[in-house]
Protein backbone atom coordinates (compact mmCIF):
# COMPACT_ATOMS: atom_id res chain seq x y z
CA UNK A 1 0.00 0.00 0.00
CA UNK A 2 1.42 3.39 -0.82
CA UNK A 3 0.39 6.94 0.76
CA UNK A 4 1.11 9.86 -1.09
CA UNK A 5 3.55 12.32 0.30
CA UNK A 6 2.65 15.62 1.47
CA UNK A 7 3.63 18.66 -1.01
CA UNK A 8 7.05 20.87 -0.18
CA UNK A 9 4.36 23.19 1.42
CA UNK A 10 3.66 20.77 4.61
CA UNK A 11 7.25 18.89 5.17
CA UNK A 12 6.67 17.30 8.62
CA UNK A 13 9.73 19.49 9.83
CA UNK A 14 8.00 22.83 8.69
CA UNK A 15 4.62 21.49 9.78
CA UNK A 16 6.01 20.35 13.22
CA UNK A 17 7.19 23.70 14.37
CA UNK A 18 3.87 25.49 13.24
CA UNK A 19 0.58 24.05 12.43
CA UNK A 20 1.64 20.75 13.89
CA UNK A 21 0.50 21.49 17.40
CA UNK A 22 -2.49 23.77 16.50
CA UNK A 23 -4.28 20.71 14.24
CA UNK A 24 -7.68 20.57 15.90
CA UNK A 25 -8.33 18.32 18.78
CA UNK A 26 -11.35 16.09 19.51
CA UNK A 27 -14.11 17.04 21.56
CA UNK A 28 -14.34 13.79 23.71
CA UNK A 29 -17.98 12.50 24.82
CA UNK A 30 -18.85 12.27 28.32
CA UNK A 31 -20.41 9.33 29.95
CA UNK A 32 -22.67 9.30 32.82
CA UNK A 33 -21.28 6.00 34.11
CA UNK A 34 -17.98 4.02 34.05
CA UNK A 35 -16.18 4.23 30.08
CA UNK A 36 -15.62 0.86 30.87
CA UNK A 37 -18.19 -1.90 32.71
CA UNK A 38 -17.88 -5.88 33.03
CA UNK A 39 -20.80 -7.08 34.99
CA UNK A 40 -19.88 -10.87 35.84
CA UNK A 41 -18.16 -11.32 32.98
CA UNK A 42 -17.53 -14.97 31.92
CA UNK A 43 -15.74 -16.58 28.69
CA UNK A 44 -15.53 -20.53 28.71
CA UNK A 45 -13.05 -21.89 25.62
CA UNK A 46 -13.12 -25.55 24.28
CA UNK A 47 -10.14 -27.15 24.19
CA UNK A 48 -10.57 -30.88 22.78
CA UNK A 49 -13.37 -32.44 25.28
CA UNK A 50 -12.47 -29.66 28.06
CA UNK A 51 -14.17 -26.71 28.87
CA UNK A 52 -11.50 -24.20 29.99
CA UNK A 53 -12.60 -21.08 32.04
CA UNK A 54 -11.21 -18.09 31.35
CA UNK A 55 -13.16 -15.37 33.28
CA UNK A 56 -15.58 -16.19 35.72
CA UNK A 57 -17.55 -13.64 37.19
CA UNK A 58 -15.36 -10.72 36.78
CA UNK A 59 -16.46 -7.62 37.01
CA UNK A 60 -14.73 -4.08 36.84
CA UNK A 61 -15.53 -0.41 36.25
CA UNK A 62 -13.34 2.26 34.62
CA UNK A 63 -13.89 5.84 34.63
CA UNK A 64 -13.02 8.65 31.45
CA UNK A 65 -9.66 10.09 31.44
CA UNK A 66 -7.85 7.20 34.21
CA UNK A 67 -4.91 5.71 33.28
CA UNK A 68 -5.05 1.87 35.04
CA UNK A 69 -3.10 -1.39 34.76
CA UNK A 70 -4.58 -4.52 34.69
CA UNK A 71 -1.60 -7.39 36.55
CA UNK A 72 -1.78 -10.77 36.93
CA UNK A 73 0.14 -14.01 36.50
CA UNK A 74 0.40 -16.02 32.99
CA UNK A 75 -3.18 -17.73 33.34
CA UNK A 76 -4.95 -15.32 35.26
CA UNK A 77 -7.18 -14.24 32.20
CA UNK A 78 -6.27 -10.34 32.03
CA UNK A 79 -4.90 -11.06 28.14
CA UNK A 80 -8.81 -12.74 27.38
CA UNK A 81 -10.15 -9.54 28.95
CA UNK A 82 -7.82 -7.23 27.16
CA UNK A 83 -9.32 -9.57 23.56
CA UNK A 84 -13.08 -8.91 25.17
CA UNK A 85 -12.54 -5.00 25.61
CA UNK A 86 -10.91 -4.69 22.41
CA UNK A 87 -13.63 -6.46 20.22
CA UNK A 88 -10.93 -8.95 19.15
CA UNK A 89 -13.36 -11.98 21.00
CA UNK A 90 -16.80 -12.03 22.65
CA UNK A 91 -18.27 -13.37 26.36
CA UNK A 92 -20.18 -16.42 26.74
CA UNK A 93 -22.08 -14.89 29.18
CA UNK A 94 -22.12 -11.33 31.49
CA UNK A 95 -22.04 -8.04 30.43
CA UNK A 96 -19.00 -5.52 28.65
CA UNK A 97 -19.78 -2.41 27.99
CA UNK A 98 -17.16 0.12 26.67
CA UNK A 99 -17.83 3.83 25.79
CA UNK A 100 -21.39 2.68 25.18
CA UNK A 101 -21.12 -0.05 23.10
CA UNK A 102 -22.45 -3.71 24.34
CA UNK A 103 -19.98 -5.87 23.03
CA UNK A 104 -22.11 -8.92 23.57
CA UNK A 105 -24.47 -8.00 21.13
CA UNK A 106 -22.44 -6.77 18.38
CA UNK A 107 -22.12 -8.24 15.02
CA UNK A 108 -18.68 -9.27 13.29
CA UNK A 109 -18.88 -5.58 11.38
CA UNK A 110 -20.04 -3.56 14.13
CA UNK A 111 -16.55 -5.19 16.27
CA UNK A 112 -14.71 -4.11 13.23
CA UNK A 113 -16.20 -0.66 13.12
CA UNK A 114 -15.54 -0.09 16.88
CA UNK A 115 -11.95 -1.39 16.81
CA UNK A 116 -11.29 1.04 13.85
CA UNK A 117 -13.29 3.93 15.28
CA UNK A 118 -13.47 3.13 19.50
CA UNK A 119 -10.33 2.44 20.54
CA UNK A 120 -6.64 2.03 20.05
CA UNK A 121 -3.81 -0.82 20.41
CA UNK A 122 -0.43 -0.72 21.05
CA UNK A 123 1.20 -3.73 21.25
CA UNK A 124 4.46 -5.48 22.70
CA UNK A 125 5.54 -6.74 19.06
CA UNK A 126 6.67 -3.78 16.76
CA UNK A 127 5.59 -6.14 13.85
CA UNK A 128 1.62 -5.94 14.88
CA UNK A 129 1.62 -1.73 15.51
CA UNK A 130 3.81 -0.94 12.16
CA UNK A 131 3.95 -2.13 8.59
CA UNK A 132 7.81 -1.93 7.94
CA UNK A 133 7.27 -0.94 4.58
CA UNK A 134 5.78 2.39 5.51
CA UNK A 135 6.87 5.45 7.25
CA UNK A 136 6.09 6.56 10.62
CA UNK A 137 4.17 9.21 8.94
CA UNK A 138 2.43 6.89 6.54
CA UNK A 139 1.90 4.31 9.51
CA UNK A 140 -0.18 7.39 11.46
CA UNK A 141 -2.07 8.14 8.66
CA UNK A 142 -3.15 4.49 7.85
CA UNK A 143 -6.12 4.46 9.93
CA UNK A 144 -7.34 7.54 9.10
CA UNK A 145 -7.22 6.95 5.43
CA UNK A 146 -9.08 3.49 6.41
CA UNK A 147 -11.75 5.67 7.75
CA UNK A 148 -11.99 7.87 4.68
CA UNK A 149 -10.32 10.69 6.19
CA UNK A 150 -9.20 13.20 3.90
CA UNK A 151 -6.08 13.73 2.63
CA UNK A 152 -5.36 17.50 3.81
CA UNK A 153 -6.68 16.59 7.45
CA UNK A 154 -4.71 12.73 7.47
CA UNK A 155 -1.45 15.03 7.37
CA UNK A 156 -2.26 17.54 9.46
CA UNK A 157 -3.06 14.57 12.06
CA UNK A 158 -0.08 12.83 11.77
CA UNK A 159 2.19 15.54 11.47
CA UNK A 160 0.91 16.63 15.00
CA UNK A 161 0.73 13.22 16.66
CA UNK A 162 4.71 12.79 15.40
CA UNK A 163 5.38 16.08 17.15
CA UNK A 164 3.53 15.23 20.39
CA UNK A 165 5.68 12.24 20.89
CA UNK A 166 8.80 13.55 19.99
CA UNK A 167 9.07 12.52 17.09
CA UNK A 168 8.44 15.75 14.71
CA UNK A 169 11.53 15.06 12.38
CA UNK A 170 11.62 11.15 12.06
CA UNK A 171 8.18 11.06 10.13
CA UNK A 172 9.99 9.79 6.55
CA UNK A 173 11.95 7.03 8.50
CA UNK A 174 10.76 3.61 8.25
CA UNK A 175 10.65 1.46 11.65
CA UNK A 176 14.28 -0.54 10.35
CA UNK A 177 15.28 3.35 11.22
CA UNK A 178 14.10 3.74 14.33
CA UNK A 179 14.74 2.46 17.59
CA UNK A 180 12.72 0.08 19.90
CA UNK A 181 11.39 3.08 21.63
CA UNK A 182 10.96 5.32 19.06
CA UNK A 183 8.69 2.44 17.48
CA UNK A 184 6.57 1.98 20.40
CA UNK A 185 5.95 6.14 20.09
CA UNK A 186 5.17 5.94 16.89
CA UNK A 187 3.03 2.92 17.85
CA UNK A 188 1.45 5.28 20.48
CA UNK A 189 0.83 7.89 17.45
CA UNK A 190 -0.86 5.12 15.37
CA UNK A 191 -2.88 3.92 18.34
CA UNK A 192 -4.52 7.45 18.61
CA UNK A 193 -4.87 7.92 14.83
CA UNK A 194 -8.76 7.82 15.14
CA UNK A 195 -9.20 9.46 18.03
CA UNK A 196 -10.09 6.76 20.35
CA UNK A 197 -12.38 6.69 23.49
CA UNK A 198 -10.14 4.53 25.18
CA UNK A 199 -6.36 2.87 24.24
CA UNK A 200 -4.87 -0.68 25.64
CA UNK A 201 -1.56 -1.52 25.73
CA UNK A 202 -0.62 -5.23 26.49
CA UNK A 203 2.82 -5.05 27.73
CA UNK A 204 4.51 -2.26 25.61
CA UNK A 205 7.34 -1.85 27.22
CA UNK A 206 8.14 -5.63 27.43
CA UNK A 207 10.93 -5.34 24.81
CA UNK A 208 12.17 -2.45 26.37
CA UNK A 209 15.11 -1.27 28.62
CA UNK A 210 14.36 -0.09 32.28
CA UNK A 211 15.50 3.69 30.93
CA UNK A 212 13.56 3.62 27.25
CA UNK A 213 10.36 1.39 29.26
CA UNK A 214 10.19 5.00 31.71
CA UNK A 215 10.31 7.50 28.98
CA UNK A 216 7.53 5.53 27.08
CA UNK A 217 5.35 5.47 29.87
CA UNK A 218 5.91 9.14 30.36
CA UNK A 219 4.51 9.63 27.45
CA UNK A 220 1.62 8.15 27.87
CA UNK A 221 0.81 9.78 31.20
CA UNK A 222 1.68 13.09 28.94
CA UNK A 223 -1.04 11.80 26.62
CA UNK A 224 -3.71 10.71 29.07
CA UNK A 225 -3.20 14.21 30.64
CA UNK A 226 -3.37 16.46 27.46
CA UNK A 227 -5.89 14.51 25.07
CA UNK A 228 -7.74 13.08 28.03
CA UNK A 229 -7.83 9.63 26.39
CA UNK A 230 -8.34 6.58 28.69
CA UNK A 231 -5.92 4.33 28.74
CA UNK A 232 -5.40 0.42 30.01
CA UNK A 233 -2.59 -1.11 30.05
CA UNK A 234 -2.06 -5.18 30.72
CA UNK A 235 1.31 -6.69 32.15
CA UNK A 236 2.55 -9.04 34.54
CA UNK A 237 5.31 -6.52 35.42
CA UNK A 238 4.67 -4.94 39.16
CA UNK A 239 7.09 -2.22 38.21
CA UNK A 240 5.31 -0.98 35.20
CA UNK A 241 1.76 -0.92 37.44
CA UNK A 242 3.54 1.06 39.56
CA UNK A 243 3.25 3.98 37.01
CA UNK A 244 -0.21 4.57 37.32
CA UNK A 245 -3.08 5.53 39.57
CA UNK A 246 -4.66 2.29 39.66
CA UNK A 247 -3.73 -1.21 39.33
CA UNK A 248 -6.47 -3.66 39.08
CA UNK A 249 -4.79 -7.21 40.16
CA UNK A 250 -6.83 -10.59 38.45
CA UNK A 251 -6.74 -13.95 39.89
CA UNK A 252 -7.97 -17.14 38.47
CA UNK A 253 -10.70 -15.40 36.29
CA UNK A 254 -11.90 -12.47 38.83
CA UNK A 255 -10.33 -9.01 40.14
CA UNK A 256 -9.18 -10.35 42.85
CA UNK A 257 -7.39 -6.99 44.15
CA UNK A 258 -6.96 -3.28 43.74
CA UNK A 259 -4.05 -0.95 44.41
CA UNK A 260 -4.56 3.10 44.56
CA UNK A 261 -2.34 5.37 44.63
CA UNK A 262 -1.80 8.90 44.87
CA UNK A 263 0.51 12.20 45.80
CA UNK A 264 0.73 13.84 48.88
CA UNK A 265 3.40 16.45 50.67
CA UNK A 266 5.20 15.83 53.77
CA UNK A 267 4.99 18.66 56.40
CA UNK A 268 8.37 19.14 55.07
CA UNK A 269 7.50 19.71 51.87
CA UNK A 270 8.80 16.54 50.11
CA UNK A 271 6.67 14.56 47.45
CA UNK A 272 6.15 11.23 47.74
CA UNK A 273 3.89 8.64 46.80
CA UNK A 274 1.43 6.62 48.91
CA UNK A 275 -0.17 3.48 48.16
CA UNK A 276 -3.20 1.49 49.47
CA UNK A 277 -4.10 -2.11 48.72
CA UNK A 278 -7.89 -3.48 48.73
CA UNK A 279 -9.63 -6.22 48.03
CA UNK A 280 -12.38 -6.42 45.59
CA UNK A 281 -15.94 -7.18 46.89
CA UNK A 282 -17.91 -7.97 43.88
CA UNK A 283 -22.02 -8.02 43.67
CA UNK A 284 -22.46 -10.98 45.37
CA UNK A 285 -20.44 -10.89 48.21
CA UNK A 286 -17.04 -12.62 47.25
CA UNK A 287 -13.82 -11.42 47.55
CA UNK A 288 -10.03 -12.71 47.27
CA UNK A 289 -7.56 -12.40 50.46
CA UNK A 290 -4.08 -11.76 49.43
CA UNK A 291 -2.42 -14.62 48.62
CA UNK A 292 0.55 -13.26 50.95
CA UNK A 293 -2.12 -12.87 54.01
CA UNK A 294 -3.33 -16.55 53.42
CA UNK A 295 -0.07 -18.29 53.21
CA UNK A 296 1.29 -16.09 56.51
CA UNK A 297 -1.45 -17.14 58.44
CA UNK A 298 -2.19 -21.18 57.05
CA UNK A 299 -5.46 -20.35 55.42
CA UNK A 300 -6.96 -23.24 53.70
CA UNK A 301 -10.57 -24.63 52.49
CA UNK A 302 -12.50 -22.99 55.01
CA UNK A 303 -12.41 -19.73 57.61
CA UNK A 304 -14.12 -18.10 60.46
CA UNK A 305 -15.91 -14.77 59.94
CA UNK A 306 -16.94 -12.42 62.69
CA UNK A 307 -18.60 -9.34 62.52
CA UNK A 308 -17.36 -6.81 64.48
CA UNK A 309 -19.44 -2.99 64.91
CA UNK A 310 -16.70 -1.90 61.81
CA UNK A 311 -15.18 -4.31 60.40
CA UNK A 312 -14.69 -8.46 59.84
CA UNK A 313 -12.77 -10.29 61.31
CA UNK A 314 -11.48 -13.64 59.08
CA UNK A 315 -9.99 -16.58 61.49
CA UNK A 316 -8.15 -19.57 60.50
CA UNK A 317 -10.51 -22.99 61.27
CA UNK A 318 -8.38 -24.87 64.44
CA UNK A 319 -9.70 -26.59 67.09
CA UNK A 320 -8.95 -23.12 69.30
CA UNK A 321 -8.78 -25.91 72.85
CA UNK A 322 -5.42 -27.16 70.90
CA UNK A 323 -3.16 -24.11 70.53
CA UNK A 324 -4.79 -21.34 72.66
CA UNK A 325 -6.68 -19.26 70.46
CA UNK A 326 -9.30 -16.73 71.65
CA UNK A 327 -13.06 -16.93 70.57
CA UNK A 328 -13.13 -15.41 66.79
CA UNK A 329 -16.12 -13.07 67.64
CA UNK A 330 -14.62 -11.48 70.37
CA UNK A 331 -10.83 -12.13 70.12
CA UNK A 332 -8.71 -8.96 70.68
CA UNK A 333 -6.33 -9.97 66.69
CA UNK A 334 -3.65 -12.49 69.17
CA UNK A 335 -4.67 -15.82 67.64
CA UNK A 336 -3.65 -14.56 64.38
CA UNK A 337 -6.81 -13.48 62.47
CA UNK A 338 -6.80 -10.90 59.84
CA UNK A 339 -9.64 -7.98 59.79
CA UNK A 340 -11.52 -7.12 56.53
Amino acid sequence: MTLERPGPSTSPRDAAAGPARTAPQPRRARYDGPLIACDNLVRIYKVANLEVVALQGLDLQVDAGEFIALVGASGSGKSTLMNILGGLDVPSAGRAVVAGHDLGEMGRQRRTDYRRRGIGFVWQQTARNLLSYLTARQNVELPMLLNGVGRGEREARAIDLLARVGLAERGEHRPERLSGGEQQRVAIAVALANQPAVLFADEPTGELDTVTAHEVFDLLRTVNHELGVTIVVVTHDPLVSEQVSRTVAIRDGRTSSETLRRRAVSQQGNHHVISEEYAVLDRVGRLQLPRSHVEALGLERRVRLALEPDHISVWPDRDRSGDGAGDGAGGDGDSGGTGA
